[in-house]
């Protein structure tokens, strides 16, 4: 089988081509625009090439084209920013970070890779680009531009839950074959579930760091530096969450699954006493018998979307209110587990806390890439048998 030598767009700091080295994917070049975000990509992958610029450059878009063509990039995967589209943010309808797609069609276009794997949320097939003046939906323009060159797979809504991933996120996945390379490449066959409590149900117990100081940390939670160093021998990175007081009280009762916007004592409120004005999944705990929510850039957040532990139920307090346990976000160590990335995925020292949540939330989960460029693997090699039956 010729090797697969590909190129990454938008990069990130790499989460989708995490396992791409164990499968035997020879990531050669990557770009990204945010000098912090390429630091990492090229800290963890020192072999590929990493092009830091903004691609809506014409002289960067000219290096990314010349240096893939000398390389003979044969794959690319490009993962556009989707906050213009997310439901998990403002939109706007031409926001411009929607019109990034544009600058992937052009690279594509002029290295003419066999493979293609494009990536973006499900909103990606009901928005809208300007382009040369026109007004057109996301998958109308990829087709208008791509059709001649590419076939594409049958169908592209996929969730990662479906393949090895304890995480639902949805996803629009455009897998793209050349013309003259005859394979199909469409999505594998789905998995089981894995749930929460398969996935971190057996990692130990934390308590949060209160940010009002150790002391009152330990008033409230007298056990917590005991439940630090445990988790801390799983993992560096299972550590606790920093939050406030006032935060963690809401989420110390509220049930497994259940936003604390429901709690009938212990709701989110303002100083004066009155309600928060929340969405039903904020201040969510999320549930031990489902896989995790979709993981956002606000993850370390208590009120972000549904990212606090199920927490297990501890019985009453002194004021014979139901308590439950791990009021806080999820550490970093189960956010690897979450986004399926490698346990031993190595993280630099230098990053913070805050940009290392920040950037796996923006991630596709490293499972689901894997399993979709196994696909291709497994059609590639069906290929070369048949190639070789002939022969003979």
């Amino acid at each position: 089988m010729e090797e697969i030598r590909g190129l990454s767009l938008f990069a990130n700091v790499g989460v989708a081509e995490a396992y791409f080295s164990e499968i035997g994917i020879n990531m050669k070049l990557a770009n990204e625009i945010d000098e912090k975000r390429a630091k990492f990509y090229q800290d963890v992958y020192p072999d590929t090439e990493m092009i830091c610029g903004d691609i809506t450059s014409p002289e960067v878009l000219s290096e990314i084209v010349l240096k893939s063509i000398n390389e003979d990039i044969n794959f690319i995967i490009a993962t556009p920013p989707c906050q213009g589209m997310s439901v998990a943010g403002n939109r706007n309808v031409f926001d411009e970070r929607n019109q990034l797609i544009y600058y992937a069609i052009n690279v594509i276009k002029q290295v003419r890779p066999k493979y293609v794997l494009l990536e973006n949320v499900p909103r990606q097939l009901k928005t809208k680009i300007i382009v040369n003046g026109e007004v057109l939906y996301i998958p109308e323009y990829i087709e208008l531009e791509l059709g001649n060159m590419y076939n594409f797979n049958s169908e592209t809504l996929i969730k990662a839950k479906d393949y090895g991933v304890p995480q639902l996120r949805q996803r629009n996945i455009y897998l793209l074959v050349r013309k003259d390379i005859n394979i199909t490449w469409d999505l594998p066959v789905k998995q089981n579930e894995i749930t929460l409590q398969n996935a971190i149900g057996n990692l130990p117990s934390l308590d949060p760091y209160l940010r009002e100081g150790l002391d009152f940390t330990l008033e409230k939670f007298p056990d917590y530096l005991t439940k630090k160093e445990a988790g801390l021998k799983v993992s560096k990175w299972h550590y606790p969450p920093v939050h406030s007081w006032k935060q963690v009280e809401w989420m110390l009762h509220t049930p497994t699954g259940i936003s604390a916007i429901f709690n009938e004592k212990y709701y989110p409120q303002k100083a004066d006493g009155s309600h928060i004005v929340a969405h039903h999944n904020h201040y969510r705990r999320l549930s031990w018998d489902k896989p995790s929510r979709t993981i956002t850039q606000n993850n370390g957040v208590i009120s972000s979307l549904a990212c606090v532990h199920p927490g297990r139920y501890l019985g009453k307090d002194k004021n014979d209110d139901d308590i439950y346990s791990d009021p806080r976000v999820l550490s970093i160590y189960e956010l690897l587990i979450v986004m399926s990335l490698p346990l031993d995925w190595n993280i630099p020292d230098w990053a913070s806390e805050s940009f290392i949540r920040n950037a796996i939330g923006e991630g596709i989960p490293s499972n689901l890439v894997k399993e979709l460029m196994l696909e291709l693997i497994k059609q590639l090699k069906l290929q070369d048998n048949i190639k070789g039956k002939v022969s003979v």
